[in-house]
């Protein structure tokens, strides 16, 4: 089968790679139908991921139909229709019982080497072996399209994790810093929350106006501190989202904030040390906390929110490509002439 491999710092390319193993009890195979690229596959292109090594088939985020199943799988079933969390869980442990499905033992992260865990074969491929079957997938109503199903996996439910580490409320400001496809969607599932002000940080002028024709406020980065400061009568915002990751992000979050506020940071992070500003922390009572995107613990109530019209996730979408287009994909990706890419499995 063809699949997108990770070649080394800077370059991916479609190539023929073996097809996945039968599945084993508890797993399942997909035939792939759409998968995405994410921000942090940019972060593996770029060499910021360690544990990816040459020849890895990459990519986390999927949509498709369930060519095989494993002997003890009890709810899919072969002809379904699925969407797929980004990374595995067993649905039985501990961690699985508190709904935090990230700390499951046999997490496994598709397509990003032993950077988070063993490593799974990635999902920008023809086909994709998922383990954890009845966990990690999920049947795709007919009224869900493709497109936000494979959102859901991943770009939305990280999203909307941001919202509900924060306890953001309906009426409060938010800011998030960085436009790119998660930092516009969680503008978005604030909107559909019921928001105060809604205010995109991003540096792009492209990315400024989405988010400005979507109902947003949006400010360069240099102009962020007076222009949210106008719209809370100078307090900081209640929420900020570091939506990019990265020490500069957080402090730029961080400053953001108002006193006794709630900063939540949902971008990618590579760095192993961070200064904190702690006595300004202290002394403004700041909250930082960080989220993981959990679609199996949110894609239920996405699905609805979706499928009733509260938030329409694919007006990010800016780019369907074929397979073998992925590597330009990328490229335009990285330079930020796009936001979002589909990939389409099969032309």
């Amino acid at each position: 089968m063809l699949g997108v491999v990770f070649v080394g710092p800077g370059e991916v390319r479609v190539q023929e790679v073996p097809d996945p193993d039968q599945p084993p009890p508890l797993g399942a195979l997909v035939r792939v139908a759409l998968s995405g690229i994410c921000g942090t596959d940019l972060h593996l292109v770029r060499g910021h991921l360690s544990g990816v090594a040459p020849g890895t088939v990459i990519g986390h985020e999927f949509v498709g139909e369930v060519v095989a199943v494993g002997a003890r799988v009890e709810r899919v079933r072969c002809g379904d229709r699925v969407m797929a969390s980004d990374f595995t869980a067993c649905g039985r442990c501990r961690w699985c019982d508190r709904r935090e499905h990230w700390h499951c033992a046999d997490r496994a992260f598709f397509g990003t080497g032993t950077s988070f865990g063993p490593p799974l074969a990635g999902a920008q491929a023809e086909l994709v072996l998922v383990p954890h079957a009845d966990t990690t997938l999920l049947q795709i109503p007919d009224a869900c399209p493709d497109d936000a199903a494979l959102l859901i996996g991943d770009n939305l439910a990280t999203a909307w994790s941001a919202l509900e580490r924060a306890r953001f409320a309906p009426g409060e400001s938010l800011a998030v810093v960085g436009g790119g496809a998660i930092g516009q969607l969680v503008a978005l599932c604030a909107q559909a929350a019921g928001a105060g002000p809604v205010i995109v940080i991003e540096p792009n002028a492209d990315r400024r106006r989405f988010s400005e024709a979507q109902g947003m406020l949006a400010s360069d980065t240099g102009e962020a501190e007076g222009v949210v400061k106008s719209i809370t009568d100078g307090d900081g915002a209640d929420v900020v989202v570091d939506a990019v990751g990265g020490t500069a992000a957080l402090d730029a979050a961080l400053f953001l904030t108002r006193h006794a506020g709630r900063t939540v940071s949902v971008g990618t992070h590579t760095n192993e040390q961070w200064t904190m500003p702690v006595a300004r922390s202290f002394a403004s009572e700041s909250s930082l906390s960080f989220a993981i995107g959990d679609s199996i613990r949110t894609r239920d109530q996405l699905v609805r929110m979706v499928v009733g019209g509260a938030i329409d996730p694919t007006v990010v979408i800016d780019a369907h490509v074929d397979l073998a287009e992925a590597p330009c994909a990328y490229a335009a990706l990285d330079k930020q002439e796009l936001m979002k890419v589909v990939i389409k499995a099969r032309p």
